[in-house]
């Protein structure tokens, strides 16, 4: 046990660590003893301060007891080592709150959210979100203290983007990032409210889109996309013979092909979900023809083996050149590449399969997705009941035929 020994300070004494340094000298204990009321008594009290490699001295040490011996004669502040922690503690996190109750929403914007979302979301999404906070929201709620935004703010940047006739997808798409950003405050406890968009009403959005392709029409621009890019024709052929977003041919690599089998699989797709798709005669032949890379390796890689991060402009060139959105206005009824997927359901709809097999085959999280075909499907339902009139007939004329024997 090391020894305490007596300093030239009245109630300081200090002890030596057996082999660490401060300094040249061994690194030091400090302790102070004092008196403390209990009672109508006066009773003596040693407690411990730190070492001298904290910054501790026997004056500074010294210093502390007559601070709290003053205190004590007056009656007034912390008469103990222990009662003056916890009024540093409480007021420690008093400053803590009061700082993070001042985060701006700028502030946070630029020191925790953006640099997350950069490492989570794709570059043109975080490029996106970055036009969308300087142009919109920065304006308007910028220097305003996190928690002290509130849905009249919301309602002024929903103004603002009507006034210059923005569409009700990015109003919907700006305030889904103001509350994506509140969401994260509150994780990090800045904030312990609902979001203040949740109060704001949005103008309503229906941005699905309506148009697929006839099969002449499929026909004719598959045609074309083979005579000036193989690549971006194999991947049309594939999201219109299995329904695949742009995002899920992208990341298809080589193992999650079974031609055998004819089945493709697909993971970490939009919704989280691992699915399998099924190839047709012509996608299945298609893959067979193509030079098999390794099992890591891209189906559709770019020049540098790398993933592909969008769809060539070759496709756009062609649909334009088809003249497949001539005197088009409405931006659902253009043919984009995610029509090739559009075109793949309504085919399997017109062609009697049901919403609820389409849905699966989608990967659709909610039969209530799929239900924008269901108009399609109207002819299929139309020759079923036709179907059972016949039947109907059919049993009526069996039924005369025999009461016409008797």
């Amino acid at each position: 046990m090391a020894k305490w020994t007596r300093t030239n300070f009245p109630g300081v004494r200090y002890r030596e660590h057996p082999t660490r340094k401060n300094g040249i000298q061994k690194d030091r204990y400090f302790t102070i003893r004092y008196k403390v009321r209990e009672g109508d008594k006066l009773k003596d009290k040693e407690e411990g301060l730190g070492w001298s490699s904290e910054g501790w001295t026997a004056a500074k040490a010294y210093d502390r007891a007559r601070e709290l011996k003053e205190n004590r004669k007056v009656g007034d502040g912390p008469q103990t080592l222990a009662e003056k922690r916890e009024i540093k503690k409480a007021e420690d996190e008093e400053a803590r709150q009061d700082k993070q109750r001042n985060v701006t929403f700028q502030r946070f914007w630029l020191e925790t959210y953006f640099p997350i979302s950069k490492l989570s979301k794709k570059a043109s999404t975080c490029k996106a979100e970055e036009i969308y906070y300087t142009r919109w929201i920065e304006p308007v709620i910028g220097d305003i203290p996190l928690g002290k935004v509130s849905p009249f703010n919301i309602e002024q940047i929903k103004k603002n983007l009507l006034d210059a006739g923005r569409s009700a997808r990015t109003i919907e798409y700006i305030t889904a990032i103001i509350r994506q950003v509140w969401n994260l405050a509150r994780r990090d406890g800045l904030v312990n409210t609902e979001p203040p968009t949740r109060r704001v009403r949005l103008p309503k959005v229906d941005n699905r889109r309506l148009r697929f392709l006839t099969h002449e029409e499929a026909d004719k621009l598959l045609e074309s996309l083979k005579s000036r890019s193989l690549q971006t024709y194999r991947m049309a052929l594939l999201s219109l013979h299995s329904g695949l977003r742009a995002g899920e041919i992208f990341a298809l690599t080589w193992g999650d092909v079974d031609i055998d089998r004819g089945l493709l699989t697909l993971r970490d797709t939009k919704n989280s979900r691992t699915r399998t798709a099924y190839m047709t005669g012509d996608l299945k032949t298609m893959l067979q023809e193509m030079d098999h890379g390794k099992k890591h390796e891209f189906v559709f890689p770019d020049r540098h083996g790398k993933k592909i991060e969008r769809i060539s402009n070759v496709f756009q060139r062609t649909v334009k050149d088809l003249k497949l959105n001539a005197g088009i206005a409405d931006k659902r009824q253009r043919v984009v590449f995610h029509a090739l997927r559009h075109s793949y359901a309504s085919w399997l709809v017109e062609s009697g399969v049901s919403l609820y097999a389409v849905k699966e085959l989608l990967g659709h999280r909610t039969l209530s997705q799929t239900e924008r075909y269901s108009h399609l499907s109207e002819s299929t339902l139309q020759n079923a009941v036709n179907g059972l009139q016949e039947k109907i007939n059919k049993s009526k004329n069996e039924q005369n035929k025999i009461l016409s024997i008797k």
